[in-house]
């Protein structure tokens, strides 16, 4: 029977945890390495729900992007995801900004859900590692690029300043990203395609003369359980494994 050593050895190989930016926590951060597996559930967040979840299916081991311990935790409220995990002895790894700049990762995987192919040796912040730049099969108007956006991610709403310019090129970058917008300009794109984009990044984008597309941060990065579910499987096909059902976008729109 596989232990969760077994499988953070493999997800260190797919997305070393050692990259992971100084500000990040990811690993295990809930339970022993050397716990036994036979039923992981994969989610994006942990929330109460989740947690409970996965207790209720006899999972052994929640693998999550967003850490479910991002902040230091002041007391052991019964509510917290994970006192309800550790009261369950259930193991949780967490693979954050690691798996967001890993070769064949999240921004890949963005990258290949809208359909585009990420220049080769273009990164959209070398200093960070992270996001990519993609070049459009033909020019388009921007807001035919953001409803192109919303419908190949699910979207419920997107939002978007149109600089005027049209887009030939384009910089991705999964989850929140705004801050690289002045690279994106710099390598020649015109648009930003990314999440969690406040007022002010769209009015300082806007007059540096680059578009921004806000897809959400859950909608860009709630796309990676087949490609990390068949990297499991390969190496470990007696595990059964299961995407959470109550991982959802949480915020309400009208």
């Amino acid at each position: 029977m596989s232990q969760v050593i077994d499988i953070y050895k493999a997800l260190d190989e797919l997305a070393p945890f050692s990259s992971q930016t100084a500000w990040d926590n990811s690993g295990v951060l809930v339970g022993s390495l050397s716990s036994k597996v036979k039923k992981i559930i994969l989610t994006l967040d942990i929330t109460y729900e989740t947690a409970v979840e996965a207790y209720k299916i006899g999972a052994d081991l929640v693998i999550s992007h967003h850490p479910v311990i991002f902040s230091p935790l002041k007391r052991l409220d019964e509510n917290n995801p994970a006192v309800v995990l550790s009261k369950h002895n259930i193991t949780t790894i967490c693979m954050h900004t690691n798996f967001d700049i890993a070769n064949g990762g999240m921004n890949d995987i963005l990258c290949e859900k809208l359909g585009l192919s990420p220049n080769e040796g273009e990164i959209l912040n070398e200093n960070d590692n992270i996001g990519r730049i993609c070049c459009l099969s033909k020019p388009a108007d921007v807001p035919t690029v953001a409803k192109w956006v919303k419908d190949a991610l699910g979207c419920r709403i997107v939002r978007y300043n149109d600089a005027g310019r049209e887009v030939s090129k384009v910089g991705i970058c999964s989850g929140s990203g705004a801050e690289y917008f002045a690279d994106a300009l710099e390598k020649g794109c015109q648009l930003l395609i990314t999440g969690d984009i406040k007022h002010h990044d769209f009015i300082d984008a806007h007059n540096a003369g680059i578009s921004l597309i806000d897809a959400g941060h859950f909608y860009t990065e709630n796309i990676f359980y087949d490609k990390l579910k068949a990297f499991l499987l390969g190496r470990f096909p007696e595990l059964e494994i299961e995407v959470s059902r109550k991982n959802i976008d949480i915020v309400n729109v009208i």
